[in-house]
């Protein structure tokens, strides 16, 4: 027969109460006493009973993860480390995928709640007039998009926006142009104010294509418009379109680097690999999905007021041979 919590107890020579405690918040004992429970627990074979716990806390140790698109390349980093805290923390992760459907993501949350114990919502793409319906669903953090009355781990990428406006400006590019991303991307917006910012301040011209989506696709048509215009360097809005403009700056005979300056954002595992590699803004999407976890856990456990915590982790520019000097006439 399986080893039963009243079994470890009276091994222990300790109340169930006590036994329970030691196992599942082990905070709230002695240090001596944890560890003598853990080892008898240990050595009895004891495998806790999470559904008999749920009912008796009303937890169910799975927390909710929603995305809006588990192919982009910005996602996975997130998803593997909400899984991974996760799973050093006892928790079991449920993940959604709304394909980038934005209606889809408060019906598909508002079902998901009522199996979990807290959501994680990455980069929703829901209207700022519908966010408050996904605020109501708490406990829930969102990561990648501040929301009023709501905890969240935001990502500073202006830093890293004007760092790669700065390099570009180093290099001797006076043209440049940044690649829309989608309407609808709250990290666009922000990006594109940095690097206006940036641009204005250091006296640059800066033409906008798009707005695009986080696509290939949307990176070869760019590409055409970008030779239109004789632009030296360009910032994209993610890896995706930046790998998009490589692959046709090559097919029309335009060298990456040489010819035409490109910096992706997200510094996604393709960047490495591409020919020429690729500079780009680093953004650090596995700290995120930590600090998710932690953030989440801290509300639903009550150690953090739901709203109050604001995670903000810094970007930064990773520097590789598709940028270079710009090409100045009679030099190749």
């Amino acid at each position: 027969m399986a080893v039963t919590l009243a079994d470890v107890a009276a091994a222990a020579g300790l109340s169930g109460s006590t036994v329970s405690r030691a196992l599942s918040a082990p905070d709230k004992v002695n240090a001596a006493t944890r560890e003598r429970v853990e080892r008898i627990a240990r050595e009895m074979g004891y495998v806790p009973n999470h559904s008999a716990r749920s009912l008796t806390s009303g937890r169910t140790d799975l927390i909710g993860l929603i995305v809006p698109d588990i192919a982009n390349p910005f996602f996975p980093p997130i998803i593997k480390a909400v899984q991974a805290r996760g799973s050093q923390q006892g928790k079991t992760v449920l993940i959604a995928d709304v394909d980038e459907r934005p209606a889809d993501e408060v019906p598909r949350a508002r079902l998901m709640r009522k199996q979990v114990d807290g959501l994680i919502i990455a980069s929703p793409r829901t209207p700022d007039d519908a966010l408050g319906e996904l605020v109501s669903l708490g406990p829930v953090v969102f990561v990648n998009r501040a929301v009023p009355g709501a905890a969240s781990v935001v990502i500073d990428e202006a830093g890293g926006m004007e760092q790669a406006v700065e390099h570009l400006a180093a290099l001797g590019h006076r043209s440049i142009a940044y690649l829309d991303g989608p309407k609808r991307s709250w990290s666009n917006a922000r990006r594109k104010a940095a690097v206006r910012e940036a641009c204005s301040r250091l006296g640059l011209e800066l033409v906008e294509f798009g707005p695009f989506e986080a696509q290939v696709q949307s990176g070869v048509h760019a590409a055409d418009l970008v030779i239109a215009r004789a632009i030296t360097g360009v910032i994209a809005y993610d890896d995706l379109i930046a790998l998009g403009v490589m692959a046709r700056l090559t097919e029309r005979g335009v060298r990456t680097g040489a010819d035409v300056s490109l910096i992706g954002v997200d510094d996604s595992p393709m960047s490495a690999m591409a020919y020429p590699t690729l500079t780009s803004v680093h953004v650090p999407g596995d700290a995120a999905g930590a600090a998710a976890v932690d953030t989440l856990l801290a509300v639903i456990d009550g150690r953090q007021d739901e709203g109050a915590e604001h995670v903000v982790l810094d970007s930064r520019l990773v520097v590789r041979s598709s940028t270079a000097p710009v090409r100045t006439p009679g030099r190749s």
